[in-house]
């Protein structure tokens, strides 16, 4: 059976080298691995192939005789940490592989900052389509690897756009080597300058907004704003608890604006989907970004007029309707041909709308609506004073069908 060695090399410079490592490459007559990894022994009278394609290394191993060869493939920094091990390991299955580990990117960058890394939390963007956005917004730390379209300079345009331009960023590039650089800066600083495709980033927010249990009502600055309208916070939590959406629910937030209810709702229904309809492009492209602010994938956005829109997409367990766009009473006709038994909550700002809903169900004997009026004053701070500042008032409006 023939013997391959999978030798993590570190960041590259050979001093950083574990012994177990060197021993390995010195056994071994084949060496398999990038240009740059393999320079130091190209006159030792090693075999060497310069590839890290997993078809190309399988197919160089199996032309080999067993008895007469040794193989090493050099893979950069440790086998276990984003590496191609994994990959090429469960393609060998006529060897005997022995991995030998290496001094990752993370631990010596990590070394060099003067900083602790066991509390970062660990991405890679090189070649991985990760949420970069989502990790630094829930996160004090975050370590990532850069590489191709994911460069740098790319990801801190896409943090700026994502209000977490004024994140610290450490950038680290050519680590180990002579030409070693560590580049420090907020991410709208580095945004402006360039960087080597394979760097990396160690980021910390001072702010993080750590998400933690099924809590309705997430701080509204937790959220992109602009002059989109958004639900309160308060609003937001009593409207959802009344909706009392399920794990697996397939929801629809119609009228989203921000989508902070769209964004509660997606984070509620982890199982489920969630439909968010908006008719403004500059609400949708907000939704985007606190869709992508928050890392979630079941959070899907719909622009156009809803009332046309619902009729396509599937049928929905609960909705939440923020707004009509004058078209409540042919939605909802919509909606109950959709599901007869659909969970209904809605937010009404004027009487006109409250008396719509009241006469749309009046006759409906068969429905049990409830009606909150809630009043939200908020304290604003007047010299040593705190002021307190009425919001509108808002109707929470539920609707749902009697048990029979």
């Amino acid at each position: 059976m023939l013997k391959v060695y999978i030798i993590g090399i570190g960041p590259g410079n050979p001093n950083l080298l574990t012994r177990e490592a060197e021993d390995a490459i010195a056994k071994s007559n084949v060496l398999i691995g990038d240009n740059r990894m393999l320079l130091l022994y190209k006159t030792t009278g090693k075999t060497i192939h310069a590839t890290i394609k997993t078809s190309e290394i399988v197919e160089i191993i199996n032309a080999l005789d067993p008895a007469e060869n040794i193989v090493g493939i050099l893979v950069s920094g440790d086998v276990g940490f984003f590496s191609l091990t994994k990959t090429i390991t469960a393609k060998l299955t006529n060897c005997q592989v022995k991995r030998c580990p290496g001094i990752s990117s993370l631990v010596y960058f990590a070394q060099a900052l003067n900083m602790s890394w066991d509390d970062a939390k660990i991405i890679s963007m090189h070649g991985r389509n990760n949420n970069l956005i989502a990790a630094v917004f829930q996160n004090h730390k975050v370590f990532s690897l850069t590489g191709g379209e994911n460069n740098v300079n790319t990801l801190c345009k896409k943090l700026c756009t994502n209000a977490l331009g004024d994140v610290q960023i450490y950038v680290g590039e050519n680590l180990s080597y002579p030409e070693e650089k560590i580049t420090i800066g907020t991410a709208e600083e580095l945004s402006k300058l360039s960087f080597p495709s394979l760097s990396v980033m160690m980021i910390i927010n001072e702010k993080p907004k750590m998400l933690s249990g099924k809590t309705y009502g997430l701080a509204d600055d937790m959220f992109v704003r602009t002059k989109v309208p958004m639900t309160k916070q308060e609003v937001r939590a009593i409207s959802i608890s009344k909706l009392a959406p399920k794990a697996t629910d397939i929801i629809y937030d119609i009228g989203a604006g921000t989508g902070s209810c769209s964004v509660e709702l997606a984070l509620q229904a982890s199982s489920g989907t969630v439909y968010a309809f908006e008719r403004k492009l500059e609400a949708v492209e907000l939704i985007e970004k606190n869709k992508t602010r928050f890392n979630l994938e079941n959070l899907n956005i719909v622009l156009g007029e809803a009332d046309v829109e619902i009729k396509t997409t599937p049928v929905p367990d609960c909705v939440f309707i923020g707004g009509s766009g004058g078209n409540l009473s042919s939605m909802l006709n919509t909606l109950y041909a959709k599901n007869s038994k659909l969970r209904i909550v809605m937010n009404a700002i004027t009487l006109e709308t409250l008396a719509e809903i009241t006469s749309y169900y009046k006759d409906k004997k068969d429905f049990s609506l409830e009606i909150v009026n809630v009043f939200i004053a908020r304290s604003k701070k007047l010299g040593t004073y705190n002021l307190m500042m009425a919001q509108n008032p808002i109707y929470i409006i539920t609707a749902v069908k009697k048990e029979v």
